[in-house]
């Protein structure tokens, strides 16, 4: 399964460096250049996260503890101009999990990316807030814990699989989720199928959903996304 990271600098050099060592490592990488741009761009669907300390407005720090208190557990790699034992520990104690001084070895980075999302795999991690256990658009409901999905109050009949692929669409919506992601998650690494799997198994669920068929589009040549106009 391909990690999803992102990666947040303000120095376009640094992004384009990283980018290019991840991705030739088969990892999916984001990029955001702002901590702002950082926190709208973060979902359920990020494994890790490279994250700048000093940066223009919001700083590294900030959206590190913004995440923590937000039950997001996602973890995080800071990067950092300054390498002092305060800055470490402060680090750390934002829910940090690991540290790397500028300049940097890419080397160095790619072991201990790996490293850490080998750890986090291993980890079970209580989130601070409950999960949603519904979601809702309009007279579309969606019982995440009941595996039900109903429209106007009358429940409609999905398969597993068109179930989980609706469910994880509304849970990441409005971010675009490939297809490599969505088989992934819902068919597991140790299945073989094919990414066209993915494509018949949402004509049927569209059928289902009959007037909100529309919700489910696809970028062509990138994935799908739930779209509810927000």
């Amino acid at each position: 399964m391909k990690a999803r990271i992102l990666v947040v600098d303000d120095e376009k050099d640094i992004c384009d460096i990283l980018q290019f060592n991840l991705e030739s490592e088969g990892y999916i990488v984001d990029v955001a250049n702002s901590g702002e741009e950082a926190l709208e761009m973060i979902t359920d669907i990020h494994r890790l996260i490279i994250l700048d300390v000093m940066m223009g407005g919001i700083s590294g720090f900030k959206v590190a503890e913004k995440l923590r208190k937000s039950g997001n557990f996602v973890p995080i790699i800071f990067l950092t101009a300054k390498n002092t034992e305060n800055d470490m520990l402060t680090g750390f104690s934002l829910g940090g999990d690991d540290y790397i001084a500028k300049p940097f070895s890419v080397k160095e980075v790619l072991v201990r990316v790996k490293a850490l999302l080998k750890r986090s795999a291993l980890a079970k991690v209580t989130p601070a807030e409950p999960l949603p256990t519904t979601w809702s658009y309009k007279g579309l409901n969606i019982d995440l814990k009941g595996n039900r999905v109903a429209i106007d109050g009358d429940e409609i009949a999905l398969t597993k699989k068109e179930f989980e692929i609706l469910s994880l669409l509304a849970q990441t919506s409005p971010n675009l989720l490939t297809r490599e992601e969505i088989l992934n998650n819902v068919w597991g690494e140790d299945e073989f199928v094919l990414d066209r799997t993915v494509d018949v198994h949402i004509t049927r669920l569209r059928k289902k959903l009959g007037e909100y068929a529309g919700l489910i589009v696809n970028r062509s040549g990138f994935g799908y996304y739930l779209d509810t106009g927000g």
